[in-house]
This record gives structure tokens, C-alpha cells and sequence, in this order.
């Protein structure tokens, strides 16, 4: 488990710490599942910043049917 440090405004803290006495559980703990209720309401957005991007998945077309000698030429072909 990772310690860390937060700041909240006074009134948020206050109403924490209210869940937490009321529900008879640490401060700690009224935190760890308030982050897990926003967890799921926002899932991970594809392309985000942080997400590594990853390629599609290949499919087979079968052999390549050209010499390995006429690569280079295909490879430079523009359009269709």
C-alpha cells in the first residue's frame, strides 16, 4: 500500500470525517473508497496521455507474393 499526503478544504474534510464516525471507519478508509466509486464512474479513456497506444491486431492476408529482390520497388509506389 503506498502512503501518501492530500489537502482537502476545511468543509470536505469535515464531512469525511463525519462519514467516517458515523459509518464507524477510519478517515483512510472513507478516502480509499470515495477514489474507488470515482475510479468507476470515469473508466480509463482510449488515447489519454499515460495509455500506451497499441496496434491493431494483424490479419493474415497469406503469402507475400513478391521477390524479396522487388521490395524496394513496392515500397515506394505511391497510390493506389
Amino acid at each position: 500500500m503506498i502512503k501518501t499526503q492530500i489537502q482537502l478544504p476545511d468543509r470536505l474534510y469535515l464531512e469525511a470525517k463525519r462519514v467516517a464516525r458515523e459509518r464507524e471507519i477510519s478517515l483512510a478508509e472513507v478516502v480509499r473508497r470515495g477514489v474507488e466509486y470515482i475510479a468507476r464512474a470515469y473508466p480509463p479513456v482510449e488515447g489519454a496521455p499515460g495509455t500506451a497506444w497499441t496496434p491493431p491486431a494483424a490479419e493474415h492476408l497469406g503469402a507475400f507474393r513478391a521477390s524479396v529482390e522487388n521490395w524496394r520497388d513496392i515500397a515506394s509506389e505511391t497510390g493506389p
